[in-house]
């Protein structure tokens, strides 16, 4: 007999995934089957030390939702709206590496308002960002560091509040 599910406390880790992935060409992938999740209104928050994949899965992503444009990172601008050519909400795609506070600081790219439409991604957002909703996609992608040639990537998954309580992350490692 099964145990009944423990009440679910908002805020904490509903379902969590672990993937691993061995080329660009399997993170591009994940980023467009994970894009056949997301809806507008959905926070991703990408973690991971430099190379280890944030703007190639966004890549995928963006290739996922059809958005216009190349995604490439946004370091130097900060943010980039690509828009959907498919029906779909636009990806808005930011790169808070450079910024050091909190959601005071990304006060000025008006994501509070921009999140209702759209499918926010934000790389280095852990810290920043976990106010602007209790819903959010938090992946965290670990790599070999130092000098190495490997590309093997540990994805983690995990979705955060009642949007993600009833989504199958499992679909993600097909």
């Amino acid at each position: 007999m099964e145990a009944p599910a423990a009440p679910h406390v908002q805020g904490e880790p509903m379902s969590s995934l672990q993937i691993t992935v061995n080329s660009p060409e399997q993170m591009l992938e994940l980023g467009r089957r994970l894009a056949k999740l997301l809806r507008a209104g959905d926070l991703v928050m990408l973690n991971g030390e430099l190379g280890a994949g944030k703007t190639t899965l966004t890549r995928g992503l963006g290739e996922g939702l059809g958005v216009r444009g190349a995604v490439t990172s946004p370091t130097f601008v900060i943010a980039r709206v690509h828009p959907s050519l498919v029906d779909g909400p636009p990806l808005v795609h930011v790169d808070a590496y450079r910024l050091g506070g909190g959601l005071d600081e990304m006060e000025d790219l008006d994501l509070d308002v921009s999140l209702p439409e759209s499918v926010i991604v934000v790389e280095w957002g852990e810290g920043k960002v976990e106010d602007l909703t209790d819903d959010r996609l938090n992946v965290v992608i670990h790599r070999a560091v130092g000098d190495t040639t490997d590309e093997v990537r540990q994805v983690t998954v995990t979705g955060l509040g009642e949007r993600w309580d009833s989504v199958e992350l499992g679909v993600l490692s097909a």
